[in-house]
């Protein structure tokens, strides 16, 4: 009875730890995301900004540009999104999921950009989240168990295909990419007819030119 009591107590514990450790990645994203969001992140000075770019650092340049919409939006938004998630019972395993090639994706940008100090103390942090993050979907593997399951298992095509369908896959394809070009130009055509058949006239020259190209 001891022992059983004694498990109880420690499956809260960790529990708790896991409500912590969600709290502690959500409200950071949600910290963050503001921030990109009323232009507390990213940018660079005034003084920057008449600066030649040969004589800007490789991460100041990288702020320049993170600074531009809809770039800094969409992952301000993204991270308030991913953080809520976490924050909230129901989506969690959501959060968790989508966590992670958000902050994957952040980790190799201060890798690759940020002065090697700064972006040491960095990765540790970052590492330190997703380490965090695989806890919390750790802590759901029942749930996490049934959902691989529905995703990866018995997962096909509603109806059998005869082999040779699959070996024309790749001319379709390419079919389809083509067909897909068509409403940009019907809406080109409308918006500015002359300049569109202009366009169009030299598609069969740039053709040409590009098959010279993958010959040489």
């Amino acid at each position: 009875m001891a022992t059983k009591i004694r498990n109880i107590k420690n499956e809260k514990y960790w529990d708790y730890f896991i409500l912590v450790a969600r709290f502690l990645i959500g409200m950071t994203f949600i910290h963050y995301g503001y921030g990109k969001l009323v232009n507390h992140q990213f940018g660079i000075s005034d003084q920057e900004l008449i600066t030649p770019v040969k004589d800007l650092s490789l991460f100041r340049l990288s702020w320049y540009l993170f600074d531009h919409q809809p770039f800094k939006a969409f992952i301000g938004v993204s991270q308030l999104i991913c953080g809520t998630l976490l924050l909230w019972n129901r989506s969690v395993l959501l959060g968790a999921f989508l966590f992670l090639p958000i902050v994957i994706n952040i980790l190799i940008i201060d890798l690759t950009f940020m002065p090697p100090m700064l972006a040491q103390g960095f990765a540790w942090r970052l590492s330190f989240y997703i380490l965090l993050d695989f806890l919390i979907l750790w802590h759901y593997k029942e749930k996490m168990v049934v959902l691989w399951d529905t995703l990866w298992n018995n997962t096909k095509t509603k109806f059998q295909f005869p082999f040779w369908a699959y070996l024309i896959l790749p001319v379709l394809a390419i079919g389809l990419e083509i067909f897909g070009v068509f409403p940009k130009i019907i809406a080109n055509l409308i918006i500015s007819p002359e300049a569109t058949l202009e366009s169009l006239s030299r598609v069969p020259e740039l053709f040409w030119e590009a098959l010279e190209k993958m010959g040489s």
